[in-house]
């Protein structure tokens, strides 16, 4: 039986200080949030002061959540979609080139059920070069999707992907095979 009163959040789980994490929320609604669609580059800038290693040229649209953002890092040309949840508990790693579509939920964070206290843990989400997640695909902490992997729409990834293919389905299974046209 869970007992939430004696929950404890182990030390510097949240990677900085409850300062930095509450000037952060304020600084996201106000100055994010509230950014205009076009301003990729202003919402690059607000994160990097945050600590996140952004690459160039990557899109971040303005209803995007992200929990710390000193735990993400998105290389250069990626896309990250409308309503896109980074549940950044863990690091969260997003590879070049790669596709976050809207509504996508990646989750590097739950609690442990078994255990009276509820402890809270934290488990890397990797995204590879060249991936497309597509629109309302869920990832569970601990995943890596390899690269140039598809993952289709409504999709629920709770193991690695590998390479170059085309997953779908609750959990997400190997459909086919990506195939590159030249």
């Amino acid at each position: 039986m869970q007992k939430l009163d004696t929950f404890k959040l182990p030390n510097h789980f949240r990677g900085r200080s409850g300062i930095v994490v509450q000037l952060w929320w304020m600084v996201d609604f106000f100055f994010f949030k509230l950014s205009p669609q076009f301003m990729y580059g202003w919402r690059r800038f607000i994160l990097r002061l945050f600590g996140a290693k952004i690459g160039r040229g990557v899109i971040i649209r303005p209803s995007v959540t992200i929990t710390y953002p000193w735990k993400v890092s998105i290389d250069d040309d990626s896309w990250i979609g409308d309503d896109v949840v980074l549940y950044s508990l863990g690091e969260i790693e997003i590879g070049a080139n790669a596709v976050v579509s809207q509504k996508s939920y990646l989750c590097a964070g739950s609690h442990d059920y078994t255990k009276n206290d509820f402890p809270i843990w934290s488990k890397k989400v990797t995204i590879e070069d060249e991936c497309w997640l597509g629109t309302d695909v869920f990832v569970a902490p601990g995943v890596t999707i390899r690269k140039g992997t598809v993952v289709g729409a409504r999709s629920s990834v709770y193991k690695d992907l590998p390479e170059a293919k085309v997953c779908m389905g609750n959990p997400a299974k190997v459909i086919k095979d990506r195939i590159y046209e030249k």
